[in-house]
């Protein structure tokens, strides 16, 4: 089973808690009964050198300091001539007078074990300490026996059972001491290993949505130590990334478009080739026949001689027509092109174009007229390539007026640009068709293009003059007919400006 960080920090601190409460109890129960006594045995020699300091042979003026002496250690002080005979306690006390005094006997008495050898050796100056076993009580006593001034001999005594209870006193202390400790020591691991874990719980889950392209999640700085300057470079890295990643994106739509437009291009090319080819195929086999007509003889008469000439004149004038607007698309779609823009009435450029086909509205009896919203409205843009673009648009119109046979242009002046639309009447144009008509070639009724001249370029060509005019466009069916628009900038209404 996956142990988390936290549960592996708390089982590491939790372990490493009760090692060493495990060796201070062992060092306890091991060795503070001897280190204990050892301190005693120089506590007591300590003792016996301040009082030798203090001693100058009064017992009156150092009892009140031995006993507070005998009551720190919990023992007892006494001292003894060399003699034998004993001067404290027994021998001495200010509030009752001199009392009897006692004699070394063997051991010096019942309570007082020094061997009369250790008494010599003491009186030369020498301190003995050593440990007995109380006669009556059956404990061991510890005794310190060290020389005083005018040859007498203190001996210090403390019972060593006194200390051993206090250090088993000490010993079943420190187990409740460890246990709570211990229980302390939980709690506070768990708080801090939950302290030092969360931030790397944190930055770990920023890192899993890193790893899952996800770098809208950063980690949230709260302090300036190590942690925190991994989450500061963690934040850093995950900026980069989703710079970087996007960048890379941003460069494989691009090769995706280039690509997508090179196949387009590819196939648009192709598209043109054949167009082209079917767009001349028909002229070429029509001039072919009738000519070879004419170099055969196979008609006398002038008139027959004269219609064979005709076609052939004509169908070389659609060739002229078809070359001249490649070479116009040509121009406009190598990205080189330059407009040639001025001011002008567009009021007037209309006029100008619906003057020229008035023979031919007469002729096919359709109803033309023009609205604007003044007389004279200055634009901005080259003059020729719209007239162009107005010429295309109403010969679309004038070949698909139907039977009502109404054309309708129309200047609308807005706020800071002028709308022209050229309405025809008659039949719509297919919803599914309206995006097709500005691709070149394309004819939504071949014979009837084929009739009316039409190369299947005139559309095509407005698109492009209209783009270079940074210009909208587009085309609508409306109630009884078809509408084409386009926009162009607005310069003014003032007659003095164009």
């Amino acid at each position: 089973m996956r142990r988390s960080l936290k549960t592996k920090l708390f089982l590491s601190i939790l372990l490493l808690t009760s090692i060493i409460l495990s060796l201070v109890w062992f060092f306890n129960v091991k060795f503070l009964d001897s280190y204990y006594i050892e301190r005693k045995k120089d506590s007591l020699i300590s003792y016996s050198n301040y009082i030798k300091n203090i001693y100058k042979g009064d017992i009156e003026k150092i009892y009140d300091e031995l006993e507070r002496i005998e009551n720190l250690i919990g023992g007892n002080i006494t001292i003894v001539t060399s003699n034998g005979e004993i001067e404290y306690p027994v021998s001495y006390r200010p509030q009752y007078g001199r009392m009897g005094r006692g004699l070394v006997k063997g051991g010096l008495g019942k309570y007082i074990s020094i061997s009369r050898e250790d008494l010599k050796e003491v009186l030369t100056g020498k301190t003995i300490l050593n440990t007995f076993k109380h006669p009556k009580f059956d404990i061991e006593i510890l005794s310190v026996a060290a020389p005083l001034n005018n040859n007498k001999v203190l001996i210090i005594q403390s019972s060593v059972a006194s200390i051993k209870e206090g250090i088993d006193i000490i010993k079943d202390y420190y187990i409740y001491i460890a246990i709570i400790s211990l229980i302390i020591g939980i709690i506070l691991t768990f708080i801090l290993t939950k302290i030092i874990t969360e931030p790397i719980v944190r930055l770990n889950k920023v890192a899993q949505k890193m790893a899952n392209l996800d770098f809208s999640h950063k980690y949230k700085v709260v302090s300036r130590d190590e942690i925190g300057q991994l989450g500061e470079s963690l934040n850093y890295l995950s900026e980069k990334l989703s710079f970087t990643i996007n960048e890379l994106n941003k460069a494989n739509e691009k090769l995706k478009e280039d690509i997508e437009k090179e196949r387009r291009l590819d196939r648009m090319r192709k598209e043109f080739i054949s167009n082209v080819s079917h767009e001349l195929k028909t002229p070429i086999a029509l001039i072919k026949g009738y000519a070879e007509g004419l170099k055969d003889n196979v008609i006398e008469d002038i008139e027959s001689k004269n219609f064979y000439c005709e076609v052939i004149m004509d169908e070389a004038e659609k060739m002229s027509k078809l070359v001249k607007d490649l070479l116009d698309l040509s121009q406009l779609e190598s990205g080189h092109y330059s407009l040639n823009k001025e001011k002008f009435d567009i009021c007037e450029l209309a006029d100008k174009v619906l003057n020229k086909y008035r023979p031919i509205f007469d002729e096919k009896n359709i109803k033309v007229s023009i609205k604007k919203d003044n007389d004279k409205i200055c634009v901005y843009g080259d003059k020729t390539r719209l007239e162009q673009v107005l010429v295309n648009f109403i010969n679309n119109a004038l070949n698909h007026t139907g039977a009502e046979r109404v054309l309708e242009v129309t200047i609308k002046q807005l706020a800071n640009k002028v709308i022209v639309s050229i309405y025809n009447s008659g039949s719509f144009i297919p919803e599914d068709e309206i995006d097709r008509m500005w691709e070149s070639f394309y004819k939504i009724d071949k014979s009837r293009a084929r009739k009316y001249g039409g190369t299947g370029l005139g559309l095509s060509i407005v698109r492009n003059i209209l783009k270079l005019h940074n210009s909208d466009y587009g085309v609508r069916n409306i109630k009884n007919g078809v509408e084409f628009w386009f926009e162009l900038k607005l310069i003014s209404i003032d007659n003095n400006d164009c």
